[in-house]
């Protein structure tokens, strides 16, 4: 085989113990260098795969007692413009996209890849979106409640339990709050995707309609692109009017 033909080859990823066994035979320093890049490529997918199986710890306790559990989390408390976004995400033992993770640790081309794969994937997803007007009203971390509570009750599978990155949710259901959740459970985790993913697409759609502000980019964020925005145009509807320094820039 040639060279290329070989990089083909283990670029499948298809090869057998007895062909490995042979190429790592073969005196061509290119064909030596393929066998070490395939070896590392497979170590590494052996660990992720191996940390994607931990992660379902938490799940695995309830499904060994026949109960559905909902993965809970967030995403938008920090910005200074549009809504807090939550996805609740059931997943069972066939659920296999091993990407998936804390949608922190992947790159926004990821997400948007993974993100109509959990749809498909999964048992049930449902989101709660709660608008800046109400984060104003009651505050961020009870409107980040609500939304969590709205994407439970959204979901179409009623779940036993819940799963949560270190929150409290506001429905009578026995939760697990996990510090750092979504990466320690696949079902948070594919929460977090899905909430980020869909809190992305809303600002870019703000952003078409506000393009001042570039949501698109910042994603309701306080650059200073932004923030010079706010300064020379005002807060829209969507900003939060409660969040320094939103609250004095637009004065």
């Amino acid at each position: 085989m040639t060279i290329n033909e070989i990089k083909k080859l283990l670029q499948n990823g298809t090869v057998s113990a007895e062909d490995l066994a042979l190429l790592e035979n073969d005196s061509r320093v290119g064909v030596q260098k393929l066998v070490l890049s395939y070896r590392n490529r497979q170590q590494k997918l052996a660990k992720k795969k191996a940390a994607f199986l931990k992660r379902f710890a938490y799940e695995k306790a309830f499904w060994a007692k026949k109960q559905v559990v909902a993965g809970v989390d967030e995403v938008g408390r920090g910005p200074l413009a549009g809504p807090v976004v939550t996805a609740a995400v059931v997943i069972d033992d066939s659920f296999d996209l091993v990407d998936v993770n804390d949608s922190k640790k992947l790159s926004a081309r990821r997400r948007l890849e993974l993100y109509p794969l959990i749809l498909q994937k999964a048992v049930s997803v449902a989101v709660g979106v709660k608008s800046a007007q109400i984060i104003d009203q009651i505050n961020i971390y009870e409107a980040d409640r609500l939304a969590m509570a709205e994407a439970v009750r959204n979901l179409d599978v009623k779940p036993d339990a819940l799963l949560v990155d270190a929150m409290q949710v506001p429905v009578n259901l026995p939760q697990v709050r996990l510090i750092k959740g979504d990466a320690k459970s696949n079902s948070i985790a594919a929460a977090s995707i899905v909430a980020k993913v869909f809190r992305d697409q809303l600002m870019a759609d703000y952003g078409l309609i506000y393009p001042e502000y570039h949501f698109a980019e910042n994603v309701g964020y306080g650059t200073k692109e932004h923030l010079a925005a706010i300064k020379k145009y005002g807060a829209t509807p969507i900003h939060r009017k409660t969040f320094a320094p939103v609250n004095s820039l637009s004065k």
